[in-house]
């Protein structure tokens, strides 16, 4: 119950875009309070000198707590860059998300947010080329979320394909932050979040099709052969996944794919087996089309008869010579062919 409770309350959280005071303003009027503490501060001094201890202090006192209560309003400025979300809160509840680049000023005791930034050392465990490899999310230091199009890289991990054939795959993802709120407050760190879907995505897609069907005819999709509408079906899958998370998938891409060392080199017989049956194949299908246009020419014409046998000898003899690996030594036949 409390697990659903929870749940709930993290979708209840809608993003609210506030729009701050001009921090230009701001700054005018706590510069001229900073003047006005120092003079009652200096003014509080001079009345303390000429034996006015009652008055002297009290302007003192005034004048030492306005200027400390101006320091603690300096946090209140914030700088916002184009293509920058700054999502506050205040005493721990969502406070606002500013969306819009500028000068600002607002509730000093309304501080940034941003998960990622405090998961410098953030790591993430993932099965890799050899064996268990740890990826380090990138430091962030900006409260800031950045908007702007990013791309992650995926690495090289080896994963199995439909046949079971170990692979090595690697992509990148283009992709960005549309939603500040809820990449803030709907999962722990949206970059460690969106590389370990994105290592799971690219697992369960790669593992429905094989690497390589080996057969030119063959309508199946590979994903050697239709990498791209692979890597179509892996953007729509990850762009499920991440949804909750604030984010858009803009585009996916393979960027390596080759099969596994341990398999390679069998992989690579079978492949060149496969091209040197296709070419025999072709070059035979090439030699008996020839003989057969040789022979209907040469009785159309009237050139030759032959009987079957001497027609059997033909062929023989011209297939030897179109299909062999090696150039045929011609011999001259002075005599008679009977």
């Amino acid at each position: 119950m409390n697990m659903q409770k929870n749940n709930d309350s993290i979708h209840m959280i809608e993003e609210k875009e506030i729009v701050p005071k001009s921090g230009f303003a701001a700054l005018l009027l706590i510069l001229c309070g900073f003047a006005a503490s120092v003079l009652v501060i200096v003014a509080g001094s001079i009345l303390l000198s000429k034996s006015e201890p009652g008055l002297g202090g009290f302007a003192l006192t005034l004048g030492i707590l306005l200027f400390t209560a101006l320091c603690i309003m300096l946090a209140g400025f914030h700088v916002i860059n184009p293509n920058e979300a700054f999502v506050m809160t205040l005493f721990g509840k969502y406070y606002g998300t500013i969306k819009t680049e500028g000068f600002y000023y607002t509730n000093p005791f309304a501080a940034g947010f941003n998960p990622a930034s405090s998961s410098a050392s953030a790591s993430v465990n993932l099965n890799t080329l050899s064996g268990t490899t740890e990826t380090t999310a990138a430091p962030v230091r900006t409260k800031k979320i950045s908007t702007k199009t990013m791309t992650l890289n995926n690495e090289r991990q080896k994963v199995n394909d439909v046949l079971g054939n170990p692979i090595i795959i690697g992509a990148i993802v283009i992709w960005r932050v549309t939603d500040p709120t809820k990449a803030v407050f709907s999962v722990d760190n949206y970059k460690s979040f969106l590389s370990i879907q994105c290592d799971s995505t690219i697992r369960n897609i790669a593992r429905l099709y094989p690497y390589d069907t080996m057969e030119e005819d063959a309508d199946e999709k590979t994903l050697r052969g239709s990498s791209q509408e692979i890597a179509d079906c892996m953007k729509r899958e990850l762009q499920e996944r991440v949804l909750e998370a604030g984010l858009e998938i803009k585009e996916v891409r393979i960027t390596h794919l080759s099969y596994s060392e341990e398999i390679a080199a069998a992989m690579l017989q079978r492949q060149q087996a496969v091209a040197i049956i296709a070419a025999r194949q072709k070059i035979v299908e090439g030699a008996v089309s020839m003989v057969k246009m040789a022979i209907d020419q040469l009785g159309e014409e009237e050139i030759i008869v032959l009987d079957e046998e001497r027609k059997a000898a033909m062929v023989s003899n011209l297939l030897v010579i179109l299909c062999g690996n090696k150039d045929a030594q011609p011999i001259v036949n002075t005599g008679t062919i009977y």
